[in-house]
């Protein structure tokens, strides 16, 4: 116990003896500092990922066919992964509910359709062909300011057509369409319209429409599932607009965030956008390039703000553009660009002039909760399938309402999804066998065919006769039921949306701590049970962006290893040259009778003493830095970390995995550090300690 004590003392005594023990301390003092830190940081960031994809699409695991070519990638947008189908979900529902540790499986499949929509001028003339229909309770006025609205659009487009003609070659011109715009702006078309007002609609519709290149084609990333069952699995899942999908029926939530970007008015989306730069990011626009940008192609682009405002709301729109920018000419053109020319004093104003005088004149959605919404994608056998389905409302996932990853995902019936995906139901079979029946369709074995057609028996031919079609003949009640409203209004039950094709399936755990033990005994329960499944957990199924957990492990524990190999060979160094300078020391306490391991023991103990108490200061200074930076937050600068920090900001939290692997990295390094110093020290003998001395 004595040596003990003196080996302590000795050592605290050399603690800062010499430069070179300073120079040891804060090299080990960093080291442990960014093993805290980071290994904290690592931490948090992989605890709010989890919460971002768990809480959002993936779940804690996902099942997929092990037919599969790829594994589930739910947010890598435009690299769909090819999966096999899951040709029967209902029992592979059952067998991996039956789990005790499984709170939900929820059915899965993930696509990218086309969604085209109108152009300005396709909405005016829908709206007034909708007014003609209602004849004669329309209200004249609004027909008047109907067609003058469209004849206005017709003018305008014109005028561009005019503007090309001056810069473009002749070849680049198409005469019929010069002819056909000076047709539809000339006062005889006019005049003529009340008198047939549907083939003058027809008219524009077809030949004029089409030449305002205002129309708008987007991708849309959907997830095709159990909506009920995935609401209430998912729980980050917040309404915003609209309403849920009722149970039971087809339907669409789509992303807040799409929506926005997707459907709204370019002009207002913008002007969101910079709004939001300056009053939350505190970013300017008179310095950041982004910002000016979007004010630019606000005062340009201007066409589609122009092309929406009927006469009367012309006139009132441009009183208050007049008002704001102190203009008494020019047209409505060249006054909203004035008045979207904004800089950081007049933006906040003008911002809220537009919403409050400028909006109410204008759609600012193309597509509003309630109407129906035309998706296209290529199915599974490479043809094109079309489906209509209603919109119901937006959502976004809490915590992620400005995140670009998890806010690019809507949300889309079962039922709807695989149409898309060109599943058969049963229902389209039983369809598909009627018609066949009532049509007199037989199968005919393929080696058989040639004897069918051309053995003279003449079973497979018959005569075409012309003659009058009719619908409600020849489709009976088919054409009504399968229309888009027929399907809306279906309500479907659960045993019919779990009995089909699902692409993969999310699976809630009661447990989420023991996510690797519940994976193994689901994996013996798909082998039992016959289901050919794989699994992932959720840091595979989210793809690409999943991995980031991973890769910055990795990125740390290279950085702390490569740290603390330099400090070993530093301490190394110093400790072998700290013990040369002390030979004198050494061979004094030789002298008087210490022994080889007592001198061992004091280079080691000296040289842990250095790591403890430098390495505590680290880990004190780096559990300080956490917990300060676990009060004020790290802002998300990006849509990128906003998702990696599941919100606005990452509140970071003390790993004490991380504090308690510091201090053993470090009392590691320094103790393999003092091995060979200590060997040194014990081969110094008195007489060479005297006779250095002399």
């Amino acid at each position: 116990m004595n040596e003990i004590v003196l080996l302590g003392r000795i050592a605290w005594r050399n603690l800062t003896a010499s430069f070179l023990n300073v120079i040891i301390g804060v090299v080990l003092l960093a080291g442990t500092f960014l093993f805290v830190v980071g290994g904290s940081l690592i931490s948090s960031v992989d605890e709010a990922m989890s919460r971002s994809i768990v809480g959002s699409a993936t779940g804690h695991l996902q099942a997929y066919s092990a037919d599969s070519e790829d594994s589930p990638a739910l947010f890598d947008n435009f690299n769909l992964p090819d999966l096999a189908a899951i040709p029967d979900f209902a029992k592979v529902k059952g067998a991996l509910a039956a789990h005790p540790n499984v709170k939900a499986v929820v059915p899965m499949g993930v696509g990218t359709a086309m969604v085209a929509y109108g152009n300005t001028a396709d909405e005016a003339l829908e709206r007034l062909r909708k007014a003609y229909g209602d004849r004669p309770h329309a209200d004249p006025s609004k027909l008047a300011s109907l067609k003058t609205h469209v004849r206005q659009i017709v003018r305008v487009i014109r005028g561009d057509y005019g503007t090309l003609a001056k810069v473009a070659t002749a070849s680049a011109l198409d005469p019929k369409a010069e002819a056909d715009l000076e047709k539809a702006d000339s006062e005889a078309f006019w005049r003529g319209f009340d008198a047939a007002p549907f083939s003058h609609l027809e008219f524009l519709e077809n030949r004029i429409a089409g030449l305002l290149p205002d129309a708008d084609q987007a991708y849309l990333h959907y997830v095709g599932t159990d909506l009920g069952a995935f609401t209430a699995s998912f729980d980050r899942l917040r309404i915003v607009d609209g309403c849920a999908v009722p149970p039971g029926r087809r339907g669409m939530l789509l992303s807040k965030f799409v929506y926005e970007s997707m459907f709204k008015l370019k002009t207002a989306h913008r002007l969101d956008q910079i709004h939001e730069a300056l009053t939350v990011q505190g970013r300017r626009i008179d310095s950041d390039p982004d910002l000016r940008q979007w004010v630019e192609q606000n005062r340009t682009q201007t066409r589609e703000i122009v092309l929406q405002l009927d006469p009367q709301s012309a006139e009132a729109v441009a009183a208050v553009l007049r008002a704001e920018t102190h203009s008494v000419s020019g047209d409505m053109a060249t006054l909203l660009g004035a008045f979207l020319d904004t800089d950081d004093a007049s933006f906040e104003r003008r911002y809220r002039l537009f919403y409050e005088d400028i909006a109410p004149h204008l759609e600012l959605y193309r597509l509003k909760p309630g109407e129906n919404l035309t998706i296209k994608a290529y199915a599974k056998n490479g043809f094109l399938e079309a489906v209509s389905v209603p919109v119901y409302g937006t959502f976004e996932f809490e915590g992620l309402e400005k995140s670009d990853l998890a806010g690019s995902l809507s949300l889309m019936d079962l039922m709807s999804f695989r149409d898309l995906y060109g599943y058969v139901t049963p229902e389209k079979a039983g369809e598909t066998s009627a018609l066949e029946r009532e049509a007199g369709v037989r199968t005919v074995r393929r080696e058989d065919a040639e004897a069918e057609l051309f053995g003279g028996g003449g079973s497979l031919v018959s005569v075409a006769h012309p003659r009058a079609l009719s619908e409600k003949a020849e489709l009976g009640d088919l054409k009504e039921r399968l229309s888009s409203e027929a399907l809306a209004e279906r309500v479907y039950s659960q045993s019919e949306i779990d009995a089909g094709v699902a692409l993969q399936a999310a699976v809630i755990l009661k447990d989420p701590s023991r996510l690797k033990g519940t994976l193994g005994e689901l994996e013996g329960i798909s082998r039992t049970h016959g289901l050919g499944l794989k699994f992932a957990d959720w840091q595979k199924a989210a793809g690409n962006i999943g991995q980031f957990v991973w890769v910055a492990n990795v990125v740390l524990g290279l950085a702390t290893g490569i740290i603390f190999v330099v400090a070993l060979v530093i301490i190394n160094n110093a400790v072998v040259m700290a013990t040369l300078q002390r030979v004198r020391e050494i061979g004094t306490l030789r002298a008087i009778g210490a022994p080889k391991g007592f001198v061992w023991a004091m280079v080691l103990a000296e040289t842990a003493t250095l790591g403890l108490v430098f390495g505590s200061a680290g880990a004190l200074a780096g559990t300080a830095a956490v917990v300060w930076l676990g009060h004020a937050g790290i802002p998300a600068f990006n849509e990128v970390l906003y998702f990696f920090f599941s919100g606005p900001r990452l509140y970071p939290t003390l790993s004490w995995g991380s504090v308690a692997g510091a201090f053993t990295a470090v009392l590691f390094v320094t103790c393999a550090s003092a091995l060979y110093p200590a060997v040194l020290a014990t081969r110094v003998q008195p007489v060479q300690a005297m006779a250095s001395e002399d």
